[in-house]
């Protein structure tokens, strides 16, 4: 599925790269495993080959697919969930762990919605720049850019 060099999306640590792909024994069971250096902390990953899909490893976005994210970010007539911050968080938290750039373009949308009627707890103001993050990295790789230009397109759609 992947290569050395390539760059692969890890669910809720972000856009990484695939170092090595390594052997290893496993309970007397030989089995490969992709090596990947996550490049928003430098974290290294060991993550099962023949597991990488159901983990949720996948490749970056293509560059025609960042309007969709554009547009769930820009979609205002959704309904914010006004149950407890607690849970909240704990359903935000899942589909960030869906590692869907989409589910994190919601998420971050939701929280900057909600930010505008009251206070986020802490854990909601992380998670939000956890998300922004996660997004801001995986389209300036996908359109080639740097993360500024993204970070700018993202406080404009959010500033109107």
């Amino acid at each position: 599925m992947f290569k050395i060099g390539d760059m692969a999306v890890y669910p809720a640590q972000g856009v990484g790269i695939i170092e090595a792909i390594e052997t290893r024994q496993v309970m007397g069971n030989e089995q490969s495993f992709y090596v990947i250096k996550i490049l928003g902390n430098n974290a290294k990953i060991m993550i099962p080959k023949n597991g990488a899909q159901s983990v949720g490893l996948r490749e970056v976005i293509s560059e025609e697919e960042i309007p969709r994210v554009y547009e769930i970010l820009r979609e205002r007539r959704v309904m914010v969930d006004k149950q407890t911050w607690n849970k909240r968080y704990k359903e935000y938290w899942e589909k960030i762990k869906t590692g869907s750039v989409y589910e994190i373009a919601a998420v971050l949308r939701d929280l900057l919605m909600l930010k505008v009627d009251k206070d986020l707890s802490f854990g909601e103001r992380k998670m939000m720049d956890i998300a922004k993050n996660l997004l801001v990295m995986e389209i300036s790789i996908a359109r080639d850019c740097n993360e500024e230009l993204v970070e700018k397109d993202l406080n404009q759609i959010f500033a109107s």
